[in-house]
């Protein structure tokens, strides 16, 4: 698909601070049931699955961009998921995260592509997705990471979209470092708070004022750090956790973020998912009129 293709993106007439909610969040299988959770959430604003065939496809299958573009609600961006990663415990997502594992590095830089193709179809120029562990400066592993990093970054760069790779699975310093390294205007951050305590990767405010020039976008989270090392910490609503929101906001504007918020919630069923998300929008529209 030609760089040129993509319509303008609907992030670049939002308002600063817009808020939304990620649409996996809602556990949603097309784009009338999501329009509808989206209206009882009185938000127009979505961070949308794009909808891999072989990982979470959509009901409107292929369809999916020129339905989602008709449906009256903003999108942010894509987010991608690559078959085959498990979330089950840190050590299955160290295997199988991203671009981690060599084995599957090819497939996924053709997978990518084709989200590359899908953001655009939808109107957009911003796909999220999760890199994979970065290997430590020292690690040998780190030189043929940065070189399939690289490799994703060229790609998105040649179709004029932006890659986010999101928080959480390293320290906010070893991401700075990897930004700096790969030297690609292609390749920002989908900045998670909540990752970096599931993760046990340090302070996410400290982290805001470190990675903030490359923030590209949000998703508004919260948890508690683990009380085992090596294992998952607990994701909570909003205001339950160790976040600390109202920080969490004054950070993002002391760096000079103006984009959207999108609340991110990856536990419970769908209703206790939709009660939770509601809450957070609420506190965040509660946060903001401070």
């Amino acid at each position: 698909m030609p760089t040129n293709s993509a319509a303008p993106s609907p992030r670049s007439s939002m308002e600063p601070f817009a808020l939304g909610v990620c649409s996996w969040s809602l556990q949603v299988k097309n784009v009338p049931e999501l329009k509808g959770f989206l209206d009882q959430l009185g938000v127009d604003v979505v961070q949308i699955a794009c909808g891999d065939p072989h990982h979470a496809s959509w009901d409107e299958g292929d369809d999916l961009p020129s339905v989602a573009r008709a449906a009256g609600f903003r999108m942010t961006g894509a987010m991608l998921g690559f078959p085959g990663e498990d979330y089950t415990t840190p050590q299955t997502i160290l295997k199988t995260g991203g671009f981690g594992d060599p084995e599957t590095r090819a497939e996924r830089l053709e997978r990518l592509d084709w989200a590359l193709d899908r953001t655009l179809a939808l109107g957009l120029t911003d796909l999220m997705l999760h890199a994979g562990f970065l290997p430590e400066i020292d690690d040998p592993a780190r030189s043929e990471m940065l070189d399939t990093l690289a490799k994703a970054g060229d790609a998105a760069r040649r179709k004029g979209v932006i890659l986010a790779f999101e928080t959480g699975q390293e320290t906010a310093q070893l991401l700075r470092r990897t930004l700096d390294d790969l030297k690609s205007p292609s390749i920002k951050i989908n900045f998670d708070p909540a990752n970096m305590l599931l993760y046990d990767m340090g302070d996410p405010i400290e982290a805001v004022k470190i990675l903030g020039p490359d923030i590209r976008s949000v998703h508004v989270k919260d948890a508690r750090r683990p009380k085992v090392k090596g294992t998952w910490g607990e994701e909570v609503p909003l205001g339950e956790g160790e976040v600390g929101i109202p920080a969490f906001l004054d950070a993002l504007k002391s760096v000079g973020y103006q984009g959207p918020l999108v609340v991110e919630r990856e536990v419970g069923d769908q209703q206790g998912r939709l009660r939770d998300v509601a809450h957070g929008i609420a506190l965040l529209r509660e946060c903001l009129a401070r």
